[in-house]
């Protein structure tokens, strides 16, 4: 990997095309070098990962309104647009890729539950797959495309995360995400530098928007904006592919993304990218979850898990402190000053945004659901908020430090400080979750596999969920039919009722 300055340079000042950083992430996704085994490995973990929480989410209204949206835009059979498919629905019913993006993406981020990846900005880097996906499908290109496509959009998106902060200045992490979905695209039909640069600013361009998607009152705009990001990306491409031109260079313009939404002329940001022939390794830099939660609150889960037992009368408990980053603290903790987080009227996306809540239920319960524990009568139960509203989050500048380390050193969790009323005080602390890389039990693909039987089960049929699984098995020498079949099927009254009518 190399470091490459990134800055704000005068629309007077020479700066080549090839020293742009859009065009930098054009050379990383249309350089052709091999995609290692544990890459290839890994992607296909991911690609089961997405299907396991996109069928769970099936019946809940944001993907049955996105998915009434993309049928709207159906595909005719014969033309160079193949049309993709839609998680859930047989594929024969295609549909435009922009649009099974669109509805694929809100499938897959809408119980919060597929990988992340944080360090300088947070992501989930698995909302890359939809878009590439559905380009695959819709443009008839086999498992080989399809995977270095995807190794491209995990590399790129990774990358940029790890040098290039946008919460601080209140820009959405999904600014990162059409560049990074862009540049896979790119690498998925084998696109020339020129075209993927092109295509990589215009994702940027129209994929910057602020953080208020995930602030305050947070509603289903949370799962609908990445999704959002992935069809920006498909729709940048399909016009660098026609000749159109993007606001160049995005980055680094004088009226550009730099000098006017993060930190301005006077700073330098460092990026680091693989070099020519280095090969695409960032997803294994990724997780995934456990728990349908915040990432940030999936080690304080086990830790709840693990305290719960040492603190036995929860009425007893006088107050509860968790130590932690400045990023848990001020996203998820009381230090968001957000009155939302401890509403026991607040929507889903709210409470998976509140460490105090996500710690309570956790104690009570010993372990998170993704569905009973976000039920409204969950939330409101009166010791459930006693408690709940007897958690506070401070930020530990150790555990900061911990945040933004590199390697062994890396950590997301805190340390919890339960005090009593009879004044004993019970002290723990984890650093990363059970199922991380680093952690206790990390997750394989036997792991993953479960994962998916457990959210499949009762809405996917056991031989469909064999199908898949197979499919993903062989991922990369699939053929450009097999790649189209590459979804999971559910019966029709696993789809919840209609949705409400539009204007598609």
């Amino acid at each position: 990997m190399k470091l490459h300055d990134v800055r704000t340079y005068k629309s007077a000042e020479p700066l080549a095309r090839e020293d742009q950083l859009a065009w930098k992430l054009a050379a990383v996704a249309t350089d052709p070098v091999a995609v290692d085994a544990d890459v290839v490995e890994m992607i296909g973990n991911r690609i089961i990962d997405n299907a396991a929480v996109a069928v769970a989410s099936l019946a809940r209204g944001p993907i049955r309104s996105a998915r009434a949206q993309a049928l709207g835009h159906p595909v005719a059979a014969g033309g160079n647009n193949r049309g993709a498919s839609l998680f859930g629905l047989d594929a024969g019913r295609r549909v435009s890729p922009e649009w099974a993006a669109w509805a694929n993406g809100v499938a897959v981020r809408e119980l919060d539950y597929h990988d992340t990846f944080l360090a300088a900005e947070y992501s989930h880097p698995g909302d890359n797959i939809p878009p590439i996906l559905a380009v695959a499908q819709a443009m008839g290109r086999d498992g080989a495309a399809l995977v270095r496509g995807i190794a491209t959009g995990y590399e790129i998106q990774v990358d940029l995360v790890k040098g290039i902060c946008l919460h601080e200045h209140k820009i959405d992490h999904i600014a990162h995400l059409g560049p990074s979905a862009a540049g896979g695209i790119g690498t998925l039909l084998g696109l020339s530098t020129e075209i993927t640069c092109q295509a990589i600013q215009q994702a940027l361009h129209t994929t910057t928007t602020t953080r208020q998607s995930r602030k305050g009152e947070i509603s289903t705009w949370k799962a609908y904006a990445p999704a959002f990001a992935g069809k920006m990306a498909v729709e940048a491409v399909d016009r660098a592919m026609r000749g159109e031109g993007a606001p160049s260079p995005a980055y680094e313009g004088e009226d550009g993304f730099i000098a006017w939404l993060l930190s301005g002329p006077g700073h330098v940001y460092q990026l680091p990218l693989p070099g020519p022939g280095e090969a695409k390794r960032a997803i294994l830099d990724t997780y995934t979850k456990e728990y349908s939660a915040e990432y940030q609150s999936q080690a304080l889960i086990d830790l709840a898990r693990r305290m719960g037992p040492k603190i036995g009368d929860f009425e007893q408990v006088e107050s509860i402190l968790i130590k932690t980053s400045h990023h848990t603290h001020y996203v998820i903790g009381t230090g968001a000053g957000d009155p939302q987080k401890m509403d026991p009227n607040a929507s889903r996306e709210t409470l998976d945004h509140s460490i105090m809540y996500i710690f309570a239920v956790a104690l009570q319960d010993g372990g998170w659901h993704h569905v009973d524990s976000y039920a409204p009568e969950r939330a409101r139960r009166p010791d459930t908020v006693a408690l709940w509203h007897k958690i506070t989050t401070e930020e530990d500048p150790a555990w900061t430090a911990r945040y933004h380390a590199k390697g062994a050193d890396k950590a997301f969790g805190g340390k919890v400080v339960v005090t009593m009323k009879d004044g004993r005080s019970i002290v723990d602390e984890l650093g990363v979750a059970d199922a991380h890389p680093a952690g206790a039990r990390p997750f394989g693909r036997p792991d993953y596999v479960g994962k998916f039987r457990t959210l499949a089960d009762g809405i996917v049929a056991p031989a469909e969920q064999e199908r898949f699984l197979a499919l993903v098995d062989r991922l990369p020498v699939l053929s450009a039919g097999e790649v189209a079949q590459l979804n999971v099927v559910a019966p029709a009254d696993r789809l919840g009722p209609a949705a409400p009518a539009g204007i598609f």
